[in-house]
């Protein structure tokens, strides 16, 4: 799908500069198709050039939750100019066919697709290459992660410990496939009162910090449980761009400027490796 030429990733048509992540979560409802579009704005705003891969391409929900209403344009059969949205490049099935429309594609199409995405995309020069997985440790996020040996991993969890146990399980699937966890993101953490700023903490408290613990990374951040977010996604206005003032707002910057501080460059060394014993 690409090579590693002088320190970067080389497309087809593009590059990528400093980090290719994928975004995963142990299982869906925990909003990281949420935290990948808002993740890649404060991205963007840290003076990034970033892209999305939505790679879920079952459920996918990305062109909604940033606005995106432009398909893709084809130059030739190879050759695929992607639509943008707040300055960030966008791929996803969402382009191809009507949202409340079933994809029902076996591993194998699905995979094929994702090919597309990454080598007939006219990417240009990206910082930063976001891929949304699908939620799980399902064939298609396994392979994902196998087909691509420098992306990194970074974990979506809610603080339960039913969401914190099966993100430990994605993780431990990486890690036998030597993909590097890079960190947690704790979505939903507390709610606040928009009155009395006061926090209650309905799924719980401290469930990212433990995980993090165990698997020995870092917790990158905590983002609240309120209005703004839902409907922020809902109208297409991420709150990173929408109420930038806001405090999960910057609590995204806070996270992303972690993600290019840690950032040190591909690995020439790394290959593609299997789950098989």
């Amino acid at each position: 799908m690409y090579s590693l030429e002088n320190g970067r990733i080389e497309l087809e048509h593009g590059s990528i500069k400093e980090g290719l992540i994928a975004i995963a979560s142990g299982k869906g409802g925990v909003g990281k198709s949420t935290v990948t579009v808002n993740l890649a704005v404060a991205l963007k705003a840290l003076g990034k050039e970033v892209a999305i891969i939505d790679a879920d391409i079952h459920g996918f929900s990305i062109p909604r939750i940033i606005g995106l209403s432009d398909n893709p344009a084809a130059l030739s059969e190879k050759e695929i100019v992607p639509p943008e949205k707040n300055g960030i490049k966008v791929m996803s099935m969402g382009s191809f066919v009507d949202e409340d429309k079933p994809i029902i594609w076996r591993a194998p199409l699905l995979l094929g697709a994702l090919q597309q995405f990454m080598e007939d995309v006219h990417w240009g020069e990206l910082d930063y290459l976001l891929l949304d997985l699908p939620p799980g440790t399902g064939d298609m996020a396994l392979n994902i992660m196998q087909q691509l040996p420098h992306a990194e991993l970074l974990l979506v969890t809610t603080p339960q410990i039913t969401a914190t146990n099966v993100a430990g399980r994605i993780a431990g699937a990486a890690d036998k496939l030597n993909v590097e966890l890079i960190g947690i993101i704790e979505n939903m953490s507390y709610y606040q009162c928009v009155e009395c700023d006061h926090k209650e903490y309905i799924f719980g408290s401290g469930g990212g910090k433990e995980l993090a613990r165990k698997l020995s990374t870092e917790l990158l951040g905590e983002l609240p449980l309120i209005p703004l977010i839902r409907e922020g996604g809902d109208k297409g206005q991420p709150l990173v761009s929408s109420k930038p003032d806001s405090k999960a707002a910057r609590e995204y910057l806070s996270i992303g400027k972690k993600i290019i501080d840690r950032q040190k460059g591909f690995d020439p060394d790394k290959k593609p490796m299997s789950l098989k014993k």
